[in-house]
């Protein structure tokens, strides 16, 4: 069977698309291709990936011009299965669904909630724009072959628009993130770290802010490992007094990402209690896991019950500087205790939450195309 996958928005290795996809279907056998825009064209673990140009000026030039060139690109291919991973190439599927292709939509977030708080959107037009953008998802969605959704609320949408849609939970490889060389001593670690998109709905101005609250007490260091969106954010954080226990390490490969998670005491996904967000499966959540470092995390219901469950690490209310603060001092001050929650975690990984598990089924989907 011969696959495309196809993108105008992600970068070329995206950890979704080509790490856990992409990737793991090629070695299932499958012939892989991905198109992405504005990416060289290579080939890598055996997956063909093709960058198309797209010169966009703008976001709002790069949805029209970008979904254009991917679809002449697709049609190149020729591929018996076109698999896409982005709402601005709903018109690319439907076009190929004209052509007698079979067509999967991978939703990866609840797109109309996402609208919601899109600062880039004005705010008179959000909600109309969401409404438009989730009667688009119905009208097309309908007419796909598939959806694989990224969490479950997100498929329960879905599955009304289409019985073809099933949930591939975002969850790590299992051995992609986990260290032989971390330290065995606990307290040998000095650093919290933060690893992702940098915004304020995401809780780096609280996470700042804490670790000014910590330092009274303890030698802690806040590693962030990611990109600050929008970029004058950064400016505005380092104002902050906290900032002088920051280290910003900035966007890192998956191999540094790797080293600086040998190197922590606990992982912080500390997300505001956004509608999208307290409904989602944080991937960095698992990934803390994964490396077998505790967590602090938000403490919505479903991701309290994720962490209890696996007895992994502790939820704070992400407001709340002071609680967030004496969660990592704990941390930092029962390094065994600390340890052991770490174990668990990554005990639940190798049990329930492994990527490995989630491709098995995305290959079933495959097959039943």
């Amino acid at each position: 069977m011969k696959i495309c996958h196809l993108t105008s928005v992600h970068p070329a290795e995206d950890i979704r698309i080509f790490v856990k996809e992409c990737r793991f279907l090629q070695q299932g056998g499958f012939d892989t291709s991905l198109i992405v825009a504005n990416s060289e064209t290579y080939i890598k673990d055996g997956v063909k990936i093709v960058g198309v140009k797209v010169n966009a000026g703008s976001r709002y030039t790069r949805i029209l011009k970008g979904p254009i060139q991917v679809y002449k690109k697709a049609l190149e291919i020729d591929a018996d299965v076109y698999h896409f991973h982005d709402p601005e190439l709903l018109p690319v599927g439907l076009l190929l669904k004209r052509k007698g292709k079979k067509v999967i939509y991978d939703v990866h977030e609840d797109v109309p909630e996402q609208v919601l708080s899109k600062e880039w959107i004005p705010a008179f037009l959000r909600r109309s724009i969401s409404s438009i953008v989730k009667r688009i998802e119905r009208f097309a969605s309908k007419r796909f072959d598939a959806v694989v959704t990224a969490t479950p609320t997100i498929n329960n949408r879905f599955i009304t628009y289409n019985n073809n849609s099933v949930t591939i939970h975002n969850f790590p490889i299992t051995n992609e993130l986990i260290t032989e060389d971390i330290p065995s001593e606990g307290d040998e670690k000095k650093s919290a770290i933060y690893i992702g998109g940098i915004t304020r709905l995401r809780g780096i101005v609280e996470m700042v802010d804490a670790m000014e609250v910590v330092n009274q007490d303890a030698p802690v260091t806040l590693t962030l490992a990611g990109k600050f969106s929008p970029e004058s954010l950064e400016e505005q954080v380092k104002k902050q007094s906290g900032w002088k226990y920051v280290d910003n390490a900035g966007w890192l490969t998956r191999e540094e990402v790797k080293s600086y998670l040998g190197q922590a005491f606990v992982g912080l996904v500390l997300l505001h209690p956004e509608p999208r967000y307290i409904v989602s499966y944080p991937i960095k959540l698992f990934e803390y896991m994964s490396a077998g470092i505790p967590v602090i995390a938000s403490n919505f219901p479903l991701w309290k019950e994720i962490v209890e469950e696996s007895q992994c690490g502790l939820c704070v209310d992400p407001l709340n500087i002071q609680e967030m603060a004496e969660a990592i001092l704990w941390m930092h001050n029962h390094p065994e205790e600390a340890k052991q929650l770490g174990k668990n975690g990554r005990e639940a990984i190798l049990k329930k939450y492994s990527w490995e598990n989630e491709a098995a089924r995305l290959v079933e989907l495959y097959k039943t195309l």
